[in-house]
């Protein structure tokens, strides 16, 4: 799972969502306070996970977070689902994910400086 501020994993869900072709999301987590979410990704992306202002670990997603099920419980205690399993791909293409994480930190710091 690859965690992320709130305001840049909204931005980057925003992203994700318009684009076309393998730029989908995968289920996305909240976590109690809203202040990180966290986007389930492949087996094996901590491994070569490097960007700064996040990141990324195993996850055990065990029994009872099948795509089949419709609103499984979240696979982290104190999380909430965003975008559940069965609303969305089984997981978020890292590639795409990094680009819409670093496309939405340029868009953050772009309306910070406006002000």
């Amino acid at each position: 799972m690859v965690t992320v501020p709130a305001r840049q994993g909204l931005e980057a869900v925003d992203i994700l969502r318009r684009g076309a072709g393998e730029e989908t999301v995968g289920p996305v987590l909240h976590d109690g306070g809203c202040d990180t979410l966290g986007f389930l990704v492949p087996p094996g992306t901590a491994a070569a996970w490097d960007l700064p202002g996040s990141a990324c670990t195993q996850t055990f997603t065990g029994p009872g977070t099948d795509a089949q099920d419709p609103t499984p419980p979240p696979p982290v205690a104190g999380t909430g689902w965003l975008l559940p399993p069965g609303a969305a791909d089984p997981v978020t293409d890292p590639d795409a994910l990094r680009a819409a994480l670093g496309e939405a930190q340029r868009m953050i710091e772009a309306a910070d400086n406006c002000r």
